[in-house]
């Protein structure tokens, strides 16, 4: 007889306890629920000999099923011979970058715009956003 699947109903029904517990979902995903109620998706897997964990999400944010589809990425990536949890921290790294390149070039504009600042205040203005080396 195999393990009991987790259900979305067993998922919303789980309550907090004494001490931080799991609900696995299968394949080293589980639902690890708080003693203050807060749910969270894990991920368990193995990379390069070592146990390592991928958070997925907060439930009920993440529904179960979309928890499962972001475990079938993450092993898709350890087939591909990629760690998900370095391949999740470069994302948010290039999105960070983007964002911060976006911010600068939309400063930049709204500067080149204002032709009522005071040279002193241009130059200010620049040198905040770009710290001259040393």
């Amino acid at each position: 007889m195999g393990a009991k699947q987790l259900t979305d109903m067993a998922a919303r029904n789980a309550k907090a306890k004494d001490k931080p517990y799991k609900l696995a979902a299968g394949a080293g995903l589980y639902l690890h629920v708080m003693p203050n109620g807060a749910r969270y998706w894990r991920m368990k897997y193995r990379w390069d000999g070592k146990e390592k964990l991928l958070a997925i999400g907060v439930y009920p944010e993440v529904s179960l099923k979309e928890a499962g589809e972001a475990r079938d990425q993450a092993r898709a990536k350890l087939r591909a011979g990629h760690d998900p949890s370095e391949h999740k921290q470069l994302s948010k790294l290039t999105s960070k970058l983007s964002v911060d390149t976006r911010f600068q070039a939309i400063a930049k504009e709204w500067l080149e715009s204002r032709g009522d600042l005071a040279q002193s205040t241009r130059e200010k203005a620049v040198w905040m956003g770009n710290p001259p080396a040393d």
